[in-house]
Parts: C-alpha cells; sequence; structure tokens
C-alpha cells in the first residue's frame, strides 16, 4: 500500500479528486449531527392531479443516513424542509430539542441558505453581525443568526469540529452563484472567526448543478441517486480535510470528555 495516501494529501490534490464510500476518515466521528434543511432532509417532491407539489422528508434518503451508513456512525438529522438559520434558532431547535446534552455530537456539519437568502430574501450580513462575548446579541441577519447556531454548539460541546457546506454553483456567473458566492465567502471567514470549524466549498469544487447534471440527479429536490452523491462527496470532503490536517483530528475519540493528551505539547496545535 501507498501509505502516504492516507498521512496526508498529495501534491495538487483538490478536495474531490479521491471520492470515498466507505466514509474514509469521515469514519472518526462516532456521532454527527447533520443542520440544514430540505436538501439536508432527503426530500422529494411528489405532484397531484391537479399540478399541486407536497414536500416529503424522507431522512432515510438524505444524505447524513447516506453518511452514517457509510461509516457505522450514529448521525442525526437536525434539519427540516424550509429551513432557516433564524427559524432554526427561534423555534426549531427548541420544539425537537436539539440542544439535549443527550443528543450533543462530534461533528456538526451546518448546510443552510438556500431557504434564508433566495426564498426569504433574507440579508446576508458579514462577520461584523457576529457578538463573540454574547451571540443573543448578534445582528438579525444571516450571518448572525448562522453564526448563533456555532456559537450555541459550541458552548454546549467546545471541542466538537464544525462543518459549513456551501451551496454549490449552477455555472453561471450571475443570478443565484452571485449570492451563493457571497455565501461561501461568508463562511470562509466563519472559519477563520470560530476555531475547530472548516469550509467545505462545494461552490469551487462540487460538479456544477447545470442541466446535464440536473437531468440526472434533481427532480425538484435531489434524486435518491442525488443524495447518494451529495454524501459521497461531503464524507469524501471530510476526508480530506482531515488527511491536510491530521493534528487537528487527533484528538477527536475525547470530545464531550475532559481527556487530553498533553494539549499543551508544542507538537501539537489544534485548531
Amino acid at each position: 500500500m501507498n501509505i502516504k495516501e492516507f498521512m496526508g494529501v498529495l501534491p495538487g490534490e483538490k478536495p474531490l479528486d479521491r471520492l470515498v464510500t466507505d466514509g474514509g476518515f469521515c469514519g472518526i466521528f462516532r456521532r454527527i449531527a447533520v443542520i440544514g434543511d430540505s436538501l439536508s432532509s432527503g426530500e422529494f417532491e411528489s405532484v397531484k392531479a391537479d399540478g399541486t407539489h407536497v414536500y416529503h422528508d424522507m431522512y432515510e434518503y438524505s444524505w447524513g443516513q447516506y453518511i452514517g451508513r457509510s461509516c457505522g456512525s450514529t448521525v442525526y438529522n437536525f434539519s427540516k424542509g424550509g429551513m432557516t438559520a433564524k427559524a432554526y434558532m427561534e423555534e426549531f431547535g427548541d420544539k425537537f430539542d436539539l440542544w439535549n446534552r443527550d443528543k450533543l455530537c462530534q461533528a456538526y456539519i451546518i448546510a443552510l441558505g438556500v431557504n434564508d437568502i433566495h426564498g426569504q430574501k433574507m440579508e446576508i450580513g458579514t462577520v461584523d453581525d457576529v457578538c463573540k462575548e454574547d451571540y443573543t446579541k448578534n445582528a438579525p441577519t444571516f450571518a448572525g443568526y448562522y453564526a448563533q447556531i456555532i456559537q450555541k454548539m459550541k458552548a454546549l460541546q467546545p471541542r466538537a469540529k464544525f462543518f459549513l457546506v456551501s451551496e454549490p454553483s449552477d455555472g453561471t456567473p450571475e443570478g443565484r452563484d452571485v449570492k451563493r458566492k457571497q455565501v461561501r465567502d461568508l463562511l470562509a471567514q466563519f472559519c477563520e472567526l470560530f476555531d475547530r470549524t472548516y469550509l467545505i466549498d462545494l461552490f469551487t469544487y462540487a460538479p456544477k448543478n447545470d442541466e446535464p447534471y440536473c437531468d440526472v440527479f434533481r427532480l425538484g429536490h435531489l434524486t435518491p441517486t442525488g443524495y447518494i452523491l451529495t454524501a459521497r462527496m461531503i464524507e469524501s470532503y471530510i476526508d480530506y480535510i482531515i488527511r491536510a490536517n491530521p493534528k487537528d483530528f487527533a484528538q477527536v475519540g475525547f470530545i464531550g470528555t475532559d481527556l487530553y493528551y498533553e494539549p499543551e505539547e508544542p507538537f501539537y496545535r489544534e485548531k
């Protein structure tokens, strides 16, 4: 075997150059939470005889559950069709007891923004909307509400890892892609603002969601194969991040405990 393939990233390797089918190093997380909207919930659309569209969250088809089955990890769907960062903080999290310490995870994958920005046309905002000392004082923008999710979860599980997912491009430099890129750039800034936080940049590295792609993998929302492909991309991207930053993840097994392996030693500096 070529052990160098597992000890880091290869020269010139991009995040999705190597797709894993068994979770890869994403499997180090035994409990994962997915915070998202319909595209994180395995949602399918059906159409009645009168043309009415009906939406169904079928979680067993969600990319999070496909990741769970490939890794053998427990994955929680903290997601729902139509979800926004604002709704998550103001009602959904409390209503479904998602802040319960019994449900704390080692990794949080956050995939929000479609409904916030394109549906409700909320102001995107900036990192200046975030009050690091008191998240309840964040500005009422997408940035402010999104950061609140991270901040509240960090207060409960300080050593957890956070993976922020940007929306894929549709291959055009105008239209919705303008805001997709703005959100991607905001998430990249959050990765600098918050420790243990990483960007899954599907805007740059995922296949363009153009017409040929949508003909195969979308049917209103994603098709079953579309959800599997998304799972492969996200778990492969996390595998890439872990290989690129191995020391950041050496103590994942201690998340949620008070255990460390000499955290002050100079050879180890966790992000």
